[in-house]
């Protein structure tokens, strides 16, 4: 009798090893970003955390290259094949260039979103933009008019030249740049997402459009280094900074007069969102057009003709309110 309770117990610890095995199983869903040390993606980051906390099964792999480079992301992804993670949900350097290893990643099962900048449809099974692309251009450049009454001269600090959403926002931009009246938009540079690049880019502008009233960065990295650029040449009040741009980091610039407004959609928002879209695929929902698929919080994306979805409108931060979200992203 006591060998059989003895056998009964060891039996049942070993059913619970068992089940608590299973249990810690979790789905493995990696965060690749265009580089590491970004305080976008950081805080995307935040978010993504905050999906896996939520879902309770779910190890958030946070993970990108050093530098915003096509080449970098395919060695991380690569990696992320190798360990078998279930979900790859990516925001991309190059959309074409990484499309091979992303499909890769497919061919062994492994579900594929792009989130804020885009890969080619052959290469992810849907898209998450921050917000529409067409409500994004009109924001950049009316951030730029509405301080401009009388229009005046323009340029553009991008990212790097292929980044998919930066040229698509630019694109939606020049479509209604004639709504604004005397607009010029006299040059696009592109800084790389490097803070000191876009600082020299800045510098490049400031001597060789001595008109120039206004840069467009819609690029937190970019933002921030032209709005610094400005205020060491001198030029605030003259030139204004805007685009989209972080709260925690524009805050500082926009006391100092070098940027009088911004906009973002809140990237931690946007971490969460992919995060829980990429748990819903792993979880058999499929992403075709006129899917809706889960956000958790954020609701539900509904997919186009190409796959792709908008998350949220974007949000204006100036000197009423940038303080306030400094405390939060």
């Amino acid at each position: 009798m006591k060998i059989l309770k003895t056998l009964m117990v060891t039996a049942a610890v070993s059913l619970a090893l068992m089940a608590n095995a299973a249990h810690a199983e979790n789905k493995k869903i990696a965060l690749v970003v265009k580089a590491l040390g970004i305080g976008f993606f950081e805080a995307a980051n935040k978010g993504a955390q905050e999906a896996a906390k939520e879902l309770g099964d779910v190890e958030v792999i946070y993970t990108g290259p050093t530098s915003t480079t096509a080449e970098g992301q395919i060695e991380v992804i690569n990696s992320l094949v190798a360990q078998k993670v279930d979900a790859i949900a990516i925001s991309a350097n190059d959309k074409d260039a990484l499309v091979p290893a992303l499909k890769k990643a497919m061919d062994r099962g492994i579900k594929v979103i792009s989130w804020d900048s885009g890969v080619a449809p052959e290469g992810r099974l849907m898209h998450l933009n921050p917000s529409s692309n067409a409500l994004i251009g009109n924001m950049i450049i009316k951030l730029a008019a509405d301080h401009l009454p009388e229009g005046g001269d323009v340029a553009v600090l991008s990212a790097s030249a292929t980044a998919t959403n930066q040229n698509t926002w630019i694109e939606e931009m020049k479509k209604v740049q004639g709504n604004y009246k005397g607009i010029n938009v006299v040059a696009t540079v592109y800084g790389d997402d490097l803070a000191d690049k876009s600082y020299r880019e800045t510098q490049g502008l400031i001597q060789s459009y001595p008109n120039l009233k206004a840069i467009i960065a819609p690029t937190s990295v970019g933002i921030v280094a032209a709005a610094q650029a400005v205020e060491d040449a001198g030029k605030v009040g003259q030139i204004n900074v805007t685009g989209l741009g972080l709260p925690s980091e524009m805050a500082g610039h926009v006391k100092a007069g070098s940027s009088k407004s911004f906009a973002i959609w809140n990237p931690i928002d946007l971490g969460y969102s992919a995060t829980m879209i990429a748990y819903d695929l792993i979880g058999g929902a499929e992403a075709k057009p006129g899917a809706e698929l889960k956000m958790g919080r954020m609701g539900t994306v509904k997919l186009d003709e190409n796959n792709e979805g908008a998350m949220a409108d974007p949000f204006v931060y100036d000197a009423s309110n940038v303080e306030e979200f400094a405390k939060i992203f």
